[in-house]
């Protein structure tokens, strides 16, 4: 009977690809409730975490039972995604965090991004690169500061954001706090497969960009022993991570700024003829900001204010309120075309006024003015898109980020990205610490007279942003959506999937989503450019085609990864109910209990 059955399905497969039918075009299964394509969101009332990495969500939950705040979990998270998702994340780079205090009732927010060297001038910088150029190592055309090697370090902020948030409402010392992650990083854990693909992508990235970076053994026997990228479910293990987490769970802050770990930054950076010194870690402090708010029918999205890009998401919303969105299908030609055309307005704005405000003065007041969003609106022509002439400077590029948030019983909640840019990072791994250095200096312009100009002691344009939103004047949810140029357009774009069409959580991260990339932003963009609108398979064929015949110049990508990392938890009120989502096109998950 077996070999009939054997035989049977061989004769219908032989005539199934007769007919060229491909076993990809199967698609999703049913539901009984909700969205075809979109799976349960997962509730809970104790605590939940949702992060890229189920492991760290995990951990989270365990510093949550133990009887640590939503800020000890998340700190204890984020440094097992350190480990577990270096393509995204670590100790090299910077934080920011939006928390809402159940107890003063507050919203604070935070900003742990990291400054230029102090020692270096825009001349030695801009002749660094021309030695560059003439040694063969960056090429002729090269615009901007090299994506790779030293010159792109900053001073990571990572670890005094987790100080800094941990002094507020830690509960727990932070020895217990990363205790879980230092276990992980000695003893190991099987990749997960999203990251495992990224760490081949960056091996491939880091051959590419070989000659920018000083030096490279240090990366290679941290992420890539015997020049090959670990796979999915094969244990990594990291032992000068764990070593470095130590230090800092037995030494504090001052272990990475002024100890150990800064000794041996300094002199790693020393040794390749690098301009950080220990008198730059020394210095560094972060710094509380507070959120701003934009009103959209029922919500209010927070945002961080400059040198983050967290306002252009206002900005956008400022815009999308002079029309009434439900007036459409939201697959429609409309509803695209007016979201586009906004956010190509408000990195416009942003090109030319964001950057450290500690070198700037950022109209902030003006850009989010309702007169400065009417008059962005009326720039917008229902039949065409906006000419790119008419615009004023690339950003997006790359941003491997990761994004968390975390909820305990008593309300505080917690939403923390944190990122070395782009990808990985600079490919400098100081000797012996177990962690890659970020290469966000890539994102200071070199136009001279723009507010984010290089300058010594500088924070750069920053792409990583948290969001926060209340519902009806009430905290709701906390949530984010990692990745380069893509996160406020990734805020709106969830925004109105739950506020306009009523989607739930999941659902409203699972759904179809755009990604205009190019066009303006603070660093190298160009004023003549459209860039490109990249949207997913699920958008209609018919709208891209409407699309297209506007003057949107299309591609749609199944890639998943240009779109970004979406997590979110949101709070009842009235029920202490929590709501958890996690990204489809990660490897996370969302834990509660």
């Amino acid at each position: 009977m077996k070999t009939v059955i054997r035989r049977s399905f061989a004769a219908l497969s032989t005539m199934i690809l007769a007919l060229n039918v491909s076993a990809q075009d199967l698609g999703p299964g049913a539901r009984p409730v909700g969205e075809n394509w979109s799976r349960s969101p997962v509730m809970a009332t104790n605590g939940m975490a949702a992060t890229a990495q189920p492991l760290a969500s995990l951990i989270a939950i365990d510093v949550l039972k133990a009887g640590g705040s939503a800020v000890d979990a998340a700190i204890a998270a984020n440094a097992a995604l350190g480990l577990m998702e270096p393509t995204g994340n670590g100790i090299g780079g910077d934080l920011f965090a939006i928390v809402w205090d159940p107890e003063s009732k507050q919203l604070y927010g935070y900003n742990g991004s990291g400054r230029s060297p102090k020692g270096r001038s825009y001349a030695q910088l801009t002749a660094a690169i021309a030695k560059m150029k003439a040694s063969g190592k960056l090429p002729e055309d090269y615009v901007g500061i090299p994506s790779h090697g030293s010159l792109s370090v900053t001073v990571p902020g990572t670890v005094d954001g987790w100080f800094a948030l941990h002094k507020r409402w830690g509960q727990l010392p932070m020895s217990t706090v990363l205790r879980d992650p230092i276990k992980y990083a000695n003893e190991g854990f099987p990749l997960s497969p999203v990251i495992a693909a990224g760490f081949e992508a960056n091996r491939r990235r880091f051959e590419t960009v070989a000659p920018m970076v000083e030096e490279r053994d240090n990366a290679t026997n941290t992420y890539f022993k015997g020049g090959v990228a670990p796979k999915a479910g094969e244990i990594f293990r990291n032992p000068d991570l764990a070593k470095s987490l130590e230090a800092i769970a037995k030494g504090g802050r001052d272990a990475f700024y002024s100890g150990p770990i800064a000794q041996k930054m300094a002199a790693y950076f020393e040794k390749i003829d690098a301009d950080l010194t220990l008198a730059d870690f020394e210095s560094h402090e972060g710094e509380w900001v507070e959120p701003r708010g934009v009103d959209y029918h029922g919500y209010t999205l927070f945002e961080l204010p400059p040198n983050g890009q967290g306002f252009a998401a206002l900005m956008m919303l400022n815009i999308l309120k002079q029309i009434d969105l439900r007036e459409f299908e939201r697959g429609s030609t409309e509803m695209f075309h007016y979201m586009v055309e906004a956010k190509r307005l408000a990195f416009e704005a942003m090109a030319g006024t964001f950057a450290d405000p500690d070198f700037a003065q950022v109209p902030i007041d003006q850009l989010l003015s309702d007169g400065f969003a009417k008059r962005q609106f009326d720039r917008i022509a229902q039949d065409r898109v906006i000419s790119p002439s008419q615009l004023a400077v690339e950003l997006e590029g790359e941003g491997d980020t990761t994004y968390l948030t975390v909820v305990d019983g008593d309300g505080m909640m917690v939403s923390l990205i944190q990122s070395n840019y782009r990808g990985m990072g600079s490919g400098l791994v100081p000797t012996g610490l177990g962690f890659m250095l970020q290469d966000r200096g890539e994102l200071f312009s070199l136009e001279a007279g723009h507010p984010n100009v290089y300058a010594p002691g500088k924070r750069p344009f920053h792409t990583i942003i948290p969001a926060f939103l209340f519902k009806d004047g009430k905290p709701f949810m906390s949530y984010g959506l990692m990745g380069g140029g893509m996160q406020p357009q990734g805020h709106v774009q969830v925004l109105v999937n739950i506020a306009d069409f009523g989607m739930n959580l999941q659902e409203a991260g699972d759904a179809a989503r755009f990604l205009h990339d190019g066009g303006s932003s603070p660093d190298e963009g160009k004023d003549t450019d459209y860039g490109t609108l990249f949207v997913e398979p699920g958008v209609p064929e018919g709208t891209v085609k409407a699309l297209r015949a506007l003057g949107h110049r299309v591609e749609v990508d199944d890639t998943a990864g240009k779109f970004g990392g979406y997590q979110a938890i949101s709070r009842n009120v009235q029920t202490g109910v929590l709501t958890g989502a996690t990204e489809m096109r990660k490897d996370g998950t969302v834990v509660g209990y």
